[in-house]
């Protein structure tokens, strides 16, 4: 009884993604080829091969948007009702996209002195850089700027998030850092603060100072890149006065 299950292996040795990987570099290779590795195997004969649902799997997502920026941001849930990709392979192209983003984005270790906003946005970009929903985070670090960690304080929509200073500082005290840096996501990709972002950064300074616990920062995050309120604003400056 044949094979029910078209494999890579079963295509022309030039039309083999892995083979040409090996031999031109990754580089070389289309996303469907890429998504062909990934996949490994087919629907079956009359159906769609690795590289047909490789195609067919960037066709579905390219209903509005570029199929990988859609791809870098696709639930779990929404993959696996693409027709021909289950559980199994869902879960091997969502470790992969994981994979390259801790790759291209490599976290600080902790203990790291946070000296930059850059280096700040290194800890955040895994949890905030390329999300379809608006995040916000805490940068916990001790009296000498050395990470102790990082917190997700709250999930808004699309468009809106809420953080509350209770949770904010609450968060702070009971991991026991002296500093902190705040940070939020805009799932549009663009770094530039909304006005909403300006009076929430004055309200968690005025809380800041009564606390005792300075906000070093409030840095806003886009998709490659990000704006420093500290460095672009004087409300530091203004909270001292």
């Amino acid at each position: 009884m044949a094979n029910a299950i078209l494999h890579i292996r079963d295509l022309p040795v030039e039309d083999r993604p892995r083979e040409r990987l090996m031999n031109n570099g990754a580089n070389q290779l289309s996303s469907a080829e890429l998504l062909t590795i990934l996949l490994g195997t087919g629907q079956g004969p009359g159906k769609l091969s690795a590289m047909g649902l490789g195609q067919s799997l960037l066709k579905e997502l390219n209903q509005d948007q570029d199929p990988l920026k859609r791809l870098r941001q696709i639930t779990p849930e929404e993959l696996t009702q693409i027709h021909g990709i289950g559980q199994a392979k869902a879960a091997t192209i969502l470790a992969a996209i994981e994979l390259g983003r801790r790759v291209h984005h490599p976290s600080p270790n902790l203990g790291t002195i946070i000296d930059d906003p850059s280096v700040a946005v290194e800890a955040l970009s895994e949890h905030l850089m390329g999300q379809i929903k608006e995040k916000f985070a805490v940068l916990l670090l001790d009296v000498k700027h050395r990470l102790l960690g990082t917190h997700i304080v709250s999930v808004g929509t699309a468009t809106e998030t809420l953080a509350h200073p209770r949770e904010i500082f609450g968060e702070i005290i009971r991991r026991g850092a002296s500093r902190a840096i705040i940070a939020h996501n805009h799932p549009s990709g663009m770094a530039d603060p909304s006005q909403d972002d300006i009076t929430l950064t004055r309200q968690l300074l005025d809380a800041a100072k009564i606390m005792g616990i300075p906000i070093l920062d409030h840095l806003v995050i886009g998709n490659g890149s990000f704006t420093s309120l500290r460095q672009t604003t004087s409300l530091w400056e203004d909270v001292t006065e």
